[in-house]
């Protein structure tokens, strides 16, 4: 009877499978095989909505924070957020390339809160892997300095920067994919920067790096520091009445490679009432008077510097100034996301040599749209602010997030290396 009954069981159990099997609810292959199924795939960082888990490198403090205190630049204990400095309101011009510093500022505070990236105890846990080398305030610090000693410590923290990567094996392991380093003065990391050409570079222009270096496939654009005071009670009643001034412009008028543009359209505007266009130098004072003066004014004029790109852009959005843009080789921060268009004029640099061409569109400019770009330009300029404690959707979160949009092309590039036999194939003429 026990037998009978087994029997009759074990027919019912069979017939269950089958039926389940039929009509899909159990996957045999996986059920009676499992060692035969492929590993689950890993969900793009891209298609989630976490924010971004960086590693931070453990560096001494004469990398990064040393630099601003003689007194401890020969610490070897990495900075901690306890004894990170605060940005010196001192600093003048080197403001504008303090985008290294924020963005490791922003890691050592760590909250997880509206914050597009967090860090990480663990390398293994990581999703990038950042580099926190003040290699722009090194070149400040040490490279206007013509000695050599002074020129020695500059290219020195770079060699010694990449012995460190190369003995990671986490940088190994990618080949410094997915590592970010930032780089955002024209002349940062000048003696070895060829040596990190796979790395996703932090830079605000791509004016003195070659094709095979940079580029915006892998690097991300970043915006200069402001170093006028944001506007945060722009709220006249009449906006467009209140701004007397139709142009303007306060900088340094003799530039190099494009940058010489400057001096053709000082003479160009010379003499024009509403025009206000004065060659100065990077001073607290010079800054006050430039504050004022874009506050004060409809348009902000900007040409291109030493390489296409320059603060001043920056320093017209934080002050509602709708800029004027005359740089045919610039390249913007946040562009898949921010459409400059909606609060910026673009002319090209033939377009602004040709005399009374660029005035007279200015002119005849519409008072309804300039109020529409200025409004834009109050909506979007939180986005280029660079603070302590970061604030959701600033500068540094943009730019976690940018890096974020480049990690899918890393992987892409790390599996494609593992398996390749001849590396980049489809670069060579057929």
């Amino acid at each position: 009877m026990y037998v009978k009954v087994a029997i009759c069981l074990t027919f019912a159990i069979l017939l269950l499978i089958s039926c389940s099997i039929y009509v899909g609810t159990i996957d045999a292959k996986s059920y009676f095989f499992p060692l035969l199924q492929p590993s689950p795939l890993r969900l793009s960082l891209c298609a989630t909505d976490r924010p971004l888990r960086v590693y931070m490198y453990d560096l001494p403090r004469k990398f990064n924070a040393g630099m601003m205190d003689r007194g401890t630049s020969q610490v070897a204990a990495p900075a901690t957020v306890e004894n990170f400095p605060p940005w010196p309101k001192t600093s003048g011009l080197k403001r504008q390339h303090s985008v290294e510093y924020w963005l490791m500022a922003s890691l050592l505070y760590n909250e997880e809160e509206g914050s597009e990236a967090i860090r990480v105890s663990g390398p293994e846990m990581a999703d990038a892997f950042f580099v926190p080398f003040f290699s722009s305030l090194s070149f400040n610090k040490h490279g206007h300095v013509t000695t050599d000693a002074e020129a020695d410590a500059d290219r020195q923290l770079q060699v010694e920067l990449l012995e460190f990567l190369r003995q990671s094996k986490y940088y190994q392991r990618s080949g410094g994919r997915d590592h970010v380093i930032p780089m955002t003065h024209p002349n940062a990391f000048r003696f070895l920067r060829q040596e990190l050409n796979a790395s996703i570079l932090i830079v605000v222009d791509f004016g003195r790096y070659p094709r095979n270096m940079s580029s915006l496939s892998k690097d991300v654009v970043a915006p200069y520091v402001h170093v006028v005071d944001s506007f945060t009670d722009d709220d006249p009643l009449d906006p467009y009445g209140s701004r007397t001034t139709l142009l303007f412009f306060r900088g340094n008028t003799v530039r190099k490679d494009e940058g010489k543009i400057r001096v053709k359209l000082a003479n160009i505007l010379a003499g024009i009432d509403d025009v206000h266009f004065e060659n100065s130098v990077g001073t607290p004072k010079s800054f006050k008077m430039s504050t004022k003066g874009m506050r004060l004014s409809k348009f902000c004029l900007h040409p291109a510097g030493d390489t296409p790109s320059s603060c001043r852009l920056f320093d017209a959005i934080v002050s509602h100034c709708v800029p004027v843009i005359v740089s045919d080789k610039i390249e913007l921060p946040y562009e898949d996301e921010i459409d400059y268009t909606e609060f910026s004029i673009f002319f090209s640099m033939k377009e602004a040599l040709e005399p009374g061409y660029l005035i007279d569109q200015l002119r005849r400019f519409p008072k309804d749209r300039w109020i529409n770009m200025w409004m834009r330009l109050k909506n979007v300029s939180h986005h280029y602010e660079f603070q302590y404690p970061p604030k959701k959707e600033d500068a540094v979160n943009m730019l976690w997030r940018q890096v974020k949009h480049k990690l899918p092309g890393v992987r892409l590039a790390v599996h494609r290396s593992r398996r390749l036999k001849v590396p980049d194939w489809w670069r060579r003429k057929r």
